[in-house]
């Protein structure tokens, strides 16, 4: 279970306040699949760090390593410590490079922040 890898990146998508506006998503290169956990774009880092630990380490457990772009969400301290405390390995993306993202552009999701690559999620725009 944990010798897998995953990526982390948002997504920005259109909403209002009180609806989510960005996407966390998460891409399992094990299982070779896509998650977007709705979000703000106003979440802190501990946010962020509970929705991973919520949705993604409670149900498939510790990743190996993670990928992820230079967020400083995911630089931050919290998540340096967490990254420690599981043992898992970050490694960064490079920008402007999809490649990386691979399995999410096959999938259809955009590398750069789009509005209108989500559009199509309704589930995103409501609580």
């Amino acid at each position: 279970m944990g010798d897998h890898q995953h990526g982390l990146g948002y997504r920005i998508v259109p909403g209002g306040k009180e609806n989510f506006n960005a996407c966390l998503m998460i891409v399992d290169r094990f299982r070779k699949s896509v998650r977007c956990l709705p979000c703000h774009k106003e979440d802190t880092a501990m946010d962020t760090a509970f929705l991973f630990w919520n949705n993604i380490i409670s149900t498939c457990g510790v990743p190996k390593t993670i990928i992820s772009d230079r967020d400083p969400k995911f630089t931050s301290e919290i998540w340096t410590n967490l990254y420690d405390m599981l043992g898992t390995k970050l490694a960064f993306s490079t920008a402007y490079h999809p490649q990386t993202d691979g399995l999410a552009e096959r999938l259809g999701y955009p590398s750069t922040s789009s509005p209108t690559g989500l559009k199509h999620k309704p589930a995103l725009h409501h609580r």
